[in-house]
């Protein structure tokens, strides 16, 4: 936790933030642009991130999208969220037709698989994902979705 995660909390419980959210990522893209992807918003904040780089389930162009990450050991938890707006993010679905994936962790890409939570390890990796960011419980009131939950882990190259 950094010294601006507590305000970073408190405009991310903003409820009109997420109608923002495509201004908020353009100001991410430009800062690691300029950062040579070593640094984002989430860790201007103080909180943990990660970047897929996810091929798009159509055109297999491969998208990049930052997210804040709970890390579990070399593993990543990860939420769709789209801080509790009605409509799932579009990484989530390239991310369900996805086998694989490269995850830019502090400027190195490691190749992993992802897997979708639910019953009692999504219980579980959301309590982790709530002592991250406090948030995720009024985002998931926020919405009438169910807020997908993924378990990012390293390849094995064998």
């Amino acid at each position: 936790m950094g010294l601006l995660t507590p305000l970073a909390v408190r405009v991310g419980a903003l409820g009109w933030l997420p109608e923002y959210l495509p201004w908020i990522v353009k100001v991410d893209d430009g800062i690691q642009k300029v950062s040579g992807g070593r640094v984002d918003l989430l860790t201007i904040a103080g909180l943990p991130s990660v970047t897929m780089l996810i091929p798009g389930r159509k055109s297999g162009i491969e998208r990049s999208t930052t997210v804040l990450a709970a890390p579990v050991g070399d593993e990543w938890i990860v939420a769709g969220s789209y801080f509790g707006g009605p409509k799932t993010p579009a990484w989530v679905y390239n991310l369900r037709a996805a086998e694989t994936i490269d995850v830019e962790i502090k400027g190195r890409r490691v190749p992993m698989s992802r897997r979708e939570l639910d019953g009692d390890d999504r219980a579980q990796a959301w309590q982790t994902l709530r002592g991250v960011w406090p948030n995720f419980d009024l985002y998931e009131q926020r919405t009438d979705r169910v807020i997908p939950l993924f378990r990012l882990s390293p390849v094995v190259a064998h």
